[in-house]
C-alpha cells in the first residue's frame, strides 16, 4: 500500500506531488475533496477555471462505488456544475488506488427529476445514496471498460502517469460539454456577458436606449444549432457568423433588418459555445423564452416592469378575482394586462378572445407571439406594443379602443397587472441614466403628489383618471395603503378595495428585502377613500397563515411627532444621543443609542439624552425595537400614542430596563453614564467615572428643571421594576461581575464593551457573533433570554397605548 498510515490531507499532498505536479491542485471547491485544474497562461482568454478532475478522497481503503456515489451527491447538492465548467473526469482515491469515470457518463444523474439532493452525502443509509450508488454501479459495470480507469498507486504507477499525460490535456475532449436547462441558463448567461458580449459589434448603451438588450443576443445563441437560431419569432436571430436584428416588413413589401457582427471574427463566441451542448432539450425552450425577464438589466426591469410573477401567486390571484366577479368572470369580462412583459400573468386564463396584452418592448411582443406558436392561450392580434405611460389611447387596437371609449363597456373591463416599480430619483433620471419622466407623471403629479415618483402609481393614476369605470386587479407594495408619501394619492384614488392578500416579496424574482407584496382587487365604480381593510396572509409556499388589519395613518400624527414634543429638555447635561429614522419597521435597524461624541451617521433625527428625557427616549427606543421586524409588519407605522403611558410607571421602567441592555454606548467615546450597577454590586476593582444611571434609578438625582416628558406627578424617587425587568438586571449583574474578574478589563466598560472583549472582531473589523469563553456564552445567552421575556411583557402595551394600531 503506497500511502499506508498517512492522514488524508497528507495523502492529498503526496498524490499531487507524485502524479499531478504539472497541474494546479490548490483550489478548494466547496465540499469536493480534490480538484485538478490547468495552470492558465497569463495571456489566455478567461473562460473561468478549466478542471480535469473532481475527486473524493479517503484515508483508508474504501469501496470505489461508495466513494463515487458520495462525490456525486456532494456535487449535486452544491450544483457545482452550474458555477464551473465540469471536468472530463470524476474520480476517487484512497491510500492504495485511484479511479476515473468520464463526467459525460455520470452527468445525467444530476438532471433527474424529483430527486432530493439535500441529504448528507456521507450518509450511506439514505434512499438517495442507495439510488445514486445503483446508478453509478450500472454505469461502471455495463457502460465503461472499467479496468482501464482504475489504477493501483504502486502496481500501476507507470500506467497511471501515462493515462494522465494522455487525457489531462486542455481542449482534448468534449465529453464534458455542459447540458443547459432551466436551472443553469442564467448562470451561463452571466458567463456569456463577461466573454462573448464584448466581442459583438454593438454599442450597448445606445442599443439599450432603443430597447435592445444583450439578453436577446444570448437567447439567439442559446436556442440555436450549428449557429442558426431555431426560433424565428425571436427579436434577434443568429445567422451563422452574424446577428440579424429587428426583422420587419417595410412599406415596399420587403423584409429589412439590422446586422451585428463580431470584432474578433467570432473566435471567442466559438470557443465559448464549444463548452456547452446547444440547444437545450426542447422541453425547456418555452420556459427559457418565457423567462426573458431574467435577461433584462436591473434598471430596465425596474422601469419597464419586466418582472416575472410566480405561478403560485398568478393562480391565487385568479382565484381571488373569481371570488369577486364570479366563477364565469373570464367569459363575462375583458382582461387587459397593460404591463404584460412576456405574458406570464395571463397564464391560466381560458378565454383567449377576451384577453389583451400590451408591453413596452417589441422584443416582449415577439416572445409572446412565439409562445402562442408553442401553445400559449393568446391571440396574436391581441398582443401589441404600447407605452402605457406615454402613448395616446388612439394607438390601441380598435377592439380595445371601443371598450376604453365607452363608459358602459368599461364596466366589463378588468385591468390585470403586475406593474413596474422604479421609484424616487430613479424615475427622474438622477439615480440612473436614461430613465425619463413620463407624460403621465407630468399630468398627474399635482394630483398624486410624491407618489408620482413611482411608476406603479403612475399606472394606477392613469387607469383611475382615464378608464374610471373598469376594475383594477394588481400586484404592488403596501405603500399605496400606508405610506405617508402616498396620502395625496389616496385622496385622489378613491375606489373600493374588495379583496386583498399579502405574500412575502422575496418570492418574486430578484426582489430583495423582507416586506409584503399585496394583490388588490379594486372596484373603481365605488368611490371611497381607503381607510382600513382585512388582508389574507400567505407564507412563501402559499399556505394561509392568518388575517391582518391594514390601515392608513392619514390625518394622524406619528411617533416621531411625539418624540419631538415629548423629548424637549432644558438640561444641557447630555448622556447620549438617540438616532432615529422613519416611523415604520423597515427602519428598525436605524434606531440606536450612541455616545454623544461618537461620529454621527448621515441622515435621520438626533435627540440628545438627558435625565429629563431619559424615560421618554427609553419608551421611544423600546417601542421601536421590542417587536421584531419581519416581512409582514415591514410597512406598519408607529403612531402618536394616547396618554395611557403617562401613568403606567411599570411600563416606563420596563422600557428603561430594556434600553439599558440594548444600547451601543462605548466608553472609548467619552464618559459612560449607562452602567446600571454600583461598583459594589459587580465587585469592581476601581471607582466608576460616572454613577449617573444608578443615581437615576435610585432617585438620587436632583432635577433642576421641570420635565415636559411625563406626568408632573412623577417625582424623583427610586424606580420600582417588574419581576421580568428584575430578572434582566440579575443576569446582567452576573455578566458584569464575570467581566470585572478578568485580568484585563476596563472599569468603565459598557455592555457593548463587554461583548467586544469576549467576542473580539474579525479581519474586517466587525464584532464576532460568538465567543470561545464558555461562561460568557452562558451568561450572554441567559441575558438575551430574559430580555426576550421582558419584551413579550412590553409588547401588548405598545398596542394598548396606540403606538401601533
Amino acid at each position: 500500500m503506497k500511502y499506508k498510515n498517512i492522514p488524508e490531507e497528507e495523502i492529498k499532498n503526496k498524490v499531487t506531488h507524485d502524479f499531478f505536479q504539472k497541474f494546479d491542485c490548490t483550489k478548494i471547491l466547496g465540499k469536493i475533496d480534490f480538484a485538478v485544474k490547468i495552470r492558465r497562461p497569463a495571456n489566455a482568454i478567461d473562460f473561468g477555471d478549466e478542471y480535469f478532475l473532481w475527486a473524493e478522497a479517503k484515508q483508508k481503503p474504501a469501496d470505489i462505488l461508495t466513494m463515487l456515489a458520495q462525490l456525486v451527491l456532494t456535487i449535486g447538492k452544491a450544483r457545482t456544475f452550474d458555477d464551473l465548467l465540469p471536468p472530463p473526469f470524476l474520480g476517487c482515491y484512497d491510500s492504495e488506488k485511484i479511479a476515473f469515470v468520464p463526467y459525460s457518463e455520470i452527468q445525467d444523474i444530476f438532471y433527474q427529476n424529483d430527486f432530493n439532493w439535500n441529504v448528507t452525502p456521507s450518509n450511506t443509509e439514505t434512499k438517495e445514496f442507495r439510488q445514486v450508488y445503483a446508478q453509478v454501479k450500472k454505469i461502471i459495470e455495463n457502460d465503461i471498460p472499467c479496468e482501464t480507469y482504475i489504477f493501483d498507486f504502486e502496481r500501476n504507477e507507470k500506467e497511471l502517469k501515462r493515462f494522465i499525460r494522455a487525457n489531462f490535456i486542455a481542449g482534448k475532449s468534449d465529453t464534458a460539454k455542459i447540458k443547459i436547462d432551466k436551472n443553469n441558463f442564467i448562470i451561463i448567461y452571466n458567463k456569456w456577458l463577461e466573454t462573448v458580449k464584448p466581442t459583438i459589434s454593438v454599442s450597448w448603451e445606445i442599443a439599450k436606449q432603443s430597447g435592445i438588450i444583450d439578453g436577446d443576443f444570448y437567447l439567439a445563441d442559446l436556442l440555436s444549432a450549428e449557429n442558426q437560431t431555431l426560433k424565428e419569432k425571436l427579436f434577434v436571430l443568429l445567422k451563422s457568423n452574424f446577428y440579424e436584428i429587428d426583422r420587419k416588413l417595410d412599406e415596399a413589401g420587403m423584409f429589412s433588418s439590422k446586422r451585428a457582427t463580431f470584432f474578433d471574427n467570432q473566435k471567442t463566441h466559438t470557443q465559448f459555445w464549444a463548452r456547452y451542448e446547444r440547444p437545450p432539450h426542447e422541453e425547456y425552450w418555452d420556459y427559457i423564452v418565457e423567462r426573458r425577464d431574467l435577461l433584462v438589466p436591473q434598471d430596465v426591469r425596474e422601469r419597464k416592469g419586466s418582472f416575472f410573477t410566480p405561478k403560485i401567486w398568478v393562480e391565487l390571484s385568479q382565484k381571488y378575482i373569481a371570488d369577486v366577479f364570479g366563477e364565469d368572470w373570464q367569459d363575462e369580462y375583458i382582461v387587459w394586462d397593460c404591463a404584460a412583459g412576456t405574458g406570464n400573468l395571463l397564464a391560466g386564463l381560458t378565454n383567449k378572445y377576451n384577453i389583451w396584452a400590451s408591453t413596452l418592448d417589441k422584443q416582449d411582443v415577439d416572445v409572446m407571439r412565439d409562445r402562442i406558436k408553442n401553445g400559449a392561450n393568446l391571440l396574436e392580434d391581441h398582443v401589441f406594443q404600447f407605452d402605457f405611460l406615454n402613448d395616446d389611447f388612439s394607438k390601441l387596437p380598435k377592439g380595445l379602443q371601443g371598450i376604453i371609449s365607452n363608459p358602459e363597456r368599461q364596466k366589463k373591463l378588468v385591468i390585470y397587472i403586475n406593474p413596474p416599480y422604479a421609484e424616487g430619483d430613479n424615475v427622474r433620471g438622477i439615480g440612473r441614466k436614461n430613465v425619463q419622466v413620463s407624460r403621465i407623471h407630468d399630468e398627474y403629479q399635482s394630483k398624486i403628489g410624491k407618489a408620482s415618483g413611482e411608476l406603479f402609481a403612475q399606472f394606477f393614476a392613469r387607469i383611475y383618471g382615464e378608464i374610471p369605470y373598469c376594475a383594477l386587479v394588481e400586484f404592488s407594495t403596501l405603500k399605496i395603503l400606508q405610506a405617508p408619501n402616498f396620502s395625496d394619492f389616496r385622496d385622489f384614488f378613491r375606489a373600493k378595495l374588495e379583496k386583498l392578500f399579502l405574500v412575502p416579496a422575496d418570492t418574486f424574482d430578484n426582489v430583495k428585502g423582507a416586506f409584503p407584496i399585496g394583490f388588490y382587487v379594486w372596484n373603481l365604480n365605488k368611490k371611497e377613500k381607503f381607510e382600513c381593510s382585512i388582508a389574507d396572509v400567505y407564507d412563501g409556499k402559499g399556505t394561509f397563515l392568518h388575517q391582518k388589519t391594514i390601515a392608513n395613518g392619514d390625518g394622524t400624527k406619528y411617533i416621531s411627532d411625539w418624540l419631538g414634543v415629548s423629548s424637549k429638555s432644558e438640561s444641557k447635561e447630555y448622556i447620549g444621543d438617540l438616532s432615529s429614522v422613519g416611523n415604520d419597521f423597515q427602519n428598525q435597524n436605524m434606531i440606536f443609542i450612541n455616545d454623544l461624541h461618537k461620529k454621527r451617521k448621515q441622515g435621520g433625527r438626533h435627540t440628545f439624552i438627558t435625565a429629563l428625557n431619559l424615560i421618554v427616549v427609553s419608551i421611544y427606543f423600546t417601542v421601536r425595537k421590542v417587536i421584531s421586524a419581519d416581512w409582514l409588519n415591514d410597512r406598519d407605522q408607529f403612531l402618536y400614542p394616547n396618554d395611557g403611558w403617562k401613568t403606567d410607571l411599570e411600563f416606563q421602567n420596563d422600557c428603561l430596563a430594556y434600553t439599558l441592555f440594548n444600547n451601543n454606548i462605548q466608553s472609548q467615546y467619552g464618559t459612560n453614564h449607562w452602567i446600571p450597577f454600583t461598583e459594589q454590586e459587580v465587585d469592581a476593582r476601581d471607582k466608576f467615572e460616572s454613577c449617573f444611571m444608578t443615581d437615576f434609578i435610585n432617585g438620587k438625582l436632583k432635577q433642576t428643571a421641570e420635565s415636559t416628558l411625563f406626568s408632573k406627578t412623577r417625582e424623583s424617587k427610586k424606580l420600582e421594576f417588574s419581576t421580568a425587568a428584575k430578572a434582566v438586571f440579575d443576569v446582567g449583574k452576573e455578566l458584569w461581575k464575570y467581566y470585572h474578574a478578568q485580568p484585563k478589563y476596563n472599569v468603565n466598560a459598557s455592555l457593548y464593551d463587554i461583548r467586544e472583549h469576549f467576542q473580539g472582531r474579525n479581519d474586517k473589523g466587525k464584532m464576532n457573533t460568538k465567543s470561545d469563553d464558555v461562561q460568557y456564552t452562558k451568561l450572554i445567552a441567559a441575558l438575551r433570554d430574559k430580555i426576550k421575556i421582558l419584551a413579550k411583557q412590553i409588547e401588548p402595551k405598545v398596542y394598548e397605548y396606540g403606538f401601533l394600531k
